[in-house]
Formats: structure tokens, C-alpha cells, sequence
């Protein structure tokens, strides 16, 4: 059932015609009121115009980039990418037209903000939505942001889900789901192949699913090796920043002087690692292997150059561009894995002698 602006206007308790001014913004409206107005908008998942929907839904050259953080090179890089395809054929692209215009939505890595971009996507009636990184594994949200992304490709808008889990989504969607169990049982695998027996981790953002899948990948390959019993106490909280892997390292070099190998849950937090091993006049990889994952561009420029694993991050950008404006077709069953690759470099090498 459509709602209306009267509907919106009965749950604020105020008139049709402030609720039109508080969504026109052409006229003063008390900041308590307006308020009250927005909060049932919300509530409600009221559309502006519902009733001009089925006529008017996807019509705009909007395409909505969501990420969680554009000052980490893992999103900029695949928000970049995604940006340049879906403006292909736009005069800023040096075309003659049929570009659309790409919106990055900084979330800040918020649930609450990520909901709110979907919904302000859902007014302006975007053609396309591009949801980026890994996702908050807390249920209530989940449902949350599968309704609304549900009602969004049900009123017309392509959905493409860019590097975390599909969602069971009413209507068509893509989702480019990235390998990072894969990758980090092979990034685990390489360092046991090497002969390490003690490798500390540090996690990511707690409560996400790439955070997850990195650690499940590996422990899996701990597992393999007979090493599991020691992996909670090889294991600490982290980031994605350079401060939570240089912390981590102090802690984990605290509570297990042992450990020849450190994992990082990415790049920028393996550099970190680094700085800490230094401080400790500990050399890389003489005394402690380091390894993190993404293959940001500064990883092959670290002293020494990081071992790490590859995302293709630019290439699933773009390929996620394509796919919101119709120039690629959406993969069989709709999911698509993009491979993650391990690249060996200087700052793994075999344990030194006991």
C-alpha cells in the first residue's frame, strides 16, 4: 500500500502542508517540528510523490555509491573505478551523452548512516545503487537494509552488492562477493609452508563479515596444520587503521614473545605491525614475518615490500559499474566471486633458527 503525504502528516501530527514544506525546504518550519516530520518520513519509508511511483520510479541519473570510508584506498580505488564507467558516455567522460551522475555516500562505516543514504537514494528515485565493503552482522540491521534495498529494485533501481555477502533481495541485484576465506587460508597456508608454528592475528572492525571471513580463512588454515588450540591466544582486536596493527603487535609480542609471524586483517594495519617490530630493534622478516591483505598500492613500496593478498579492487569497481547501468548482464544466480590471489614479497621468509 502506497503512503501518502497525509499519512506522513497524521503520524507527525501536523498539517498535509508542513509536511510538504519540511520536504520542499521553501519555508520556515521550527526545528522540533521538522523533526517529528523527518522521524515519520522514516518510519513510514515514505516516497515523495508516492502516488506518481509506478509511473516515476528509477527515473533519475543518479547512481548511489556506498562506502564505508573514501580516505581508505580499499574504497576510493573501487569507488573510483565504479565512478568512471557509470559517467561512460557523459560529456565529463568525453562522450555525447548517456553517463549518469555517481553520488559516494561516506558512511563512515555506520549502520544507521548507511540506512539513511538508501532512504535519501530512494527519494531522489536513484537508477542505480552500489553498496561497497563488508557488512555489519547484526541481524535487526540486516533485514533493514535488505528491506529497503528490496523496495528499491522493486520500484526499479539496479542493486549491485561490491565486496560483501549477497542478501535476499526481492527484484534484480547483482553481487560481486569477494574470496577473503580463500585468501587468507592461503596467505596462513604460505606462512606454515615456510615452517612458522606461532603466528599471531590482528582482527578488523568487530562485528563485520569481511573481519569474519579473513579470520575463519585463517584458522581454517591453522586447522589444517593441527594449530587451532593456540589460535584464540595468537589472536587480538583490531582495525583497518595503522594504529590498531601497531597496538596489536605490542600486544600480541606481550603475551606470546614466540611468535615469528604476524597477519594483519589488511595492509595499512600491517604497516603498523611494522613500526612496532622496529621499535623493538626486531627486523622484518629476519626476526617476524608480517603479511596483511588487499594489495593496497603502497604495498609493494613498504621496506620491506609486503606480502599480502590481492583483491582486484579497480576491476571490481568498474565491473560493479557497468553492471548498475546496464552494460553488463548480472552473472548467473546473480552472484559473481572475485578471486583473491596471494602475492609473496620480502616480509615473509622462513623462521630464524631456534
Amino acid at each position: 500500500m502506497t503512503v501518502t503525504l497525509a499519512d506522513v502528516a497524521a503520524r507527525a501530527g501536523v498539517s498535509s502542508a508542513t509536511v510538504s514544506r519540511v520536504l520542499n525546504g521553501n519555508y520556515p518550519v521550527a526545528d522540533s517540528t521538522r523533526a517529528r516530520v523527518l522521524r515519520a518520513v522514516e518510519e513510514l519509508e515514505y516516497v515523495v510523490n508516492g502516488q506518481a511511483r509506478g509511473l516515476a520510479a528509477a527515473t533519475s541519473d543518479l547512481v548511489g555509491v556506498l562506502v564505508n570510508d573514501i580516505a581508505d584506498p580499499f574504497f576510493g580505488i573501487m569507488a573510483g573505478a565504479a565512478q568512471a564507467e557509470i559517467a561512460h558516455g557523459s560529456p565529463a567522460s568525453g562522450g555525447t551523452g548517456g553517463g549518469k551522475l555517481a553520488v559516494v555516500c561516506n558512511t563512515g562505516g555506520c549502520p544507521k548512516a548507511e540506512l539513511t543514504y538508501l532512504t535519501l537514494l530512494q527519494r531522489q528515485r536513484a537508477a542505480g545503487v552500489i553498496v561497497t565493503g563488508g557488512a555489519a552482522e547484526d541481524a535487526e540491521h540486516t533485514r533493514a537494509v535488505t528491506a529497503k534495498l528490496s523496495r528499491l529494485a522493486t520500484d526499479g533501481t539496479r542493486i549491485v552488492l561490491c565486496g560483501r555477502p549477497p542478501l535476499p533481495l526481492d527484484g534484480d541485484a547483482a553481487t560481486l562477493a569477494f574470496d577473503n576465506r580463500g585468501g587468507a587460508r592461503r596467505l596462513t597456508g604460505h606462512l606454515l609452508e615456510l615452517g612458522h608454528r606461532h603466528i599471531g592475528y590482528i582482527t578488523g572492525p568487530k562485528d563485520r563479515s569481511t573481519t569474519r571471513h579473513r579470520l575463519e580463512g585463517h584458522r581454517t588454515a591453522l586447522a589444517e596444520h593441527g594449530l587451532a588450540a593456540d589460535a584464540d591466544r595468537l589472536t587480538v582486536g583490531g582495525d583497518y587503521h595503522r594504529h590498531a596493527g601497531y597496538q596489536g603487535a605490542c600486544e600480541l609480542l606481550a603475551r606470546a614473545p614466540e611468535l615469528t609471524a604476524i597477519v594483519a586483517a589488511n595492509d595499512t594495519a600491517a604497516l603498523g605491525v611494522c613500526a612496532a617490530l622496529r621499535e623493538r630493534d626486531l627486523r622484518v622478516p629476519q626476526d617476524v614475518s608480517v603479511a596483511g591483505f588487499d594489495d593496497l598500492p603502497f604495498s609493494v613500496d613498504a621496506a620491506p615490500a609486503l606480502t599480502t593478498v590481492r583483491l582486484p579492487l579497480h576491476e571490481a569497481g568498474a565491473r560493479a559499474g557497468r553492471l548498475v547501468t546496464g552494460r553488463e548482464e548480472v552473472p548467473p544466480g546473480g552472484i559473481a566471486m572475485v578471486t583473491a590471489q596471494l602475492v609473496r614479497r620480502a616480509s615473509t621468509a622462513p623462521p630464524r633458527a631456534s
